[in-house]
């Protein structure tokens, strides 16, 4: 009996959080409410409270359970040691990362959320380092490969890991932004991997 009680109370959690990313997608964070989450999830809105404390705790909780899978399959391309370059883990990294993007309707509609449809202000003001910090998280996980690049020899000689890493920081962000603002099934889509490649083959050793 604990045990199943134990597992519905986490269905109803899933329930939850995928239900105020819909609500989200489809209103926008501001409009959004916790009533209308409830509402979508079939449950009270006592039951969304016992879960998360409030909208901004439901909000990260979405965020949480797009992340942490990606970040585990990019990162485990951008330090495998099946690369001998470790410029080619970078830009193996990269590509997967927008395939993802390309291929799973969820993590594309939680980006959209968090880039275009949430007002970082009120109660949400003080999430926003919290949201950001992953960027920064790649941005010096990047560095440290690109240091190693250096190290091997691979990296071209007049350009700094730092500023690589910075570079190629700025180049995917603003890429996700331009992707995000386009409708699926784009030119752009199509270019993107190979935009990937040149901006790596720019980065490398003649």
């Amino acid at each position: 009996m604990v045990r199943k009680t134990k597992e519905e109370a986490e269905k109803t959690r899933k329930d939850i959080i995928e239900s105020a990313r819909q609500v989200f997608h489809r209103h926008g964070v501001t409009r959004s409410t916790c009533e209308k989450i409830a509402k979508e999830a079939g449950v009270t809105r006592g039951a969304v409270y016992w879960h998360f404390q409030d909208k901004a705790e439901i909000f990260l909780a979405m965020r949480a359970d797009v992340f942490a899978p990606m970040i585990e399959r990019t990162d485990a391309i951008l330090f495998s040691e099946a690369f001998d370059n470790p410029l080619d883990a970078i830009e193996g990294s990269l590509k997967e990362f927008f395939r993802v993007l390309d291929d799973c309707n969820v993590v594309r509609e939680v980006f959209e959320i968090m880039i275009s449809r949430c007002e970082y202000v009120d109660e949400f003001s003080s999430i926003q380092e919290e949201v950001g910090r992953p960027a920064y998280h790649f941005l010096e996980k990047i560095e440290r490969v690109y240091v190693r690049a250096a190290e091997k020899g691979f990296l071209h000689p007049g350009i700094a890991p730092h500023a690589a890493a910075r570079d190629t920081w700025a180049f995917t962000s603003g890429l996700l932004h331009l992707l995000l603002g386009c409708q699926k099934d784009t030119e752009l889509e199509k270019q993107i991997p190979e935009m990937i490649t040149t901006h790596m083959a720019l980065r490398r050793k003649a």
